[in-house]
């Protein structure tokens, strides 16, 4: 398969950037895994790995510090669009994020953002329902130990 252009898509703000210099380590037709450099420097996060489930409408993150030590796994909850001859997709952020912490401790983000979303009508009723299923089948792949698919995925790229 030929490499692709990727999009982040945020809607607040809204914005869409080129991830320009992601590099794609793999790619097939459920999942698209990249390694990463912040895009702009931070004194927490300094790199990571993403593996894009195009399926599962999420996007799992491996985040590191400049120092190589795990910060965290990161998960966007996402809808992912091609264009029409397949040769770049974007990832529309649907607000909501979880976070699961080296020590155990899961925590969810923005889901004040995503009602605020839904009030202002800049997501979709679909797309206010695809969010939270796909933030509690997330959360449930996190505490029955399913999520460790994610990550062996992203740790096979991760050497």
């Amino acid at each position: 398969m030929e490499n692709i252009t990727l999009y982040r898509r945020r809607l607040i703000p809204d914005e869409i950037v080129h991830l320009k210099d992601d590099v794609i380590l793999y790619r097939d037709d459920t999942v698209i895994i990249t390694k990463w450099q912040t895009i702009k420097p931070r004194k927490d996060m300094d790199h990571g790995f993403s593996a894009y489930m195009l399926k599962e409408g999420i996007k799992v993150s491996k985040f590191y510090r400049a120092d190589n030590s795990l910060l965290y796994w990161y998960c966007d909850i996402v809808d992912y669009t091609f264009d029409a001859d397949g040769t770049s997709c974007t990832s529309t952020d649907l607000l909501t994020d979880v976070v699961l912490y080296p020590d155990g401790k899961v925590k969810v983000l923005d889901l004040d953002e995503l009602a605020e979303a839904s009030i202002k009508d800049m997501i979709t009723k679909d797309q206010l329902h695809s969010a939270l299923v796909r933030t509690d089948m997330l959360l449930n792949a996190m505490y029955s130990g399913d999520f460790k698919r994610y990550m062996d995925l992203i740790n096979e790229y991760d050497k």
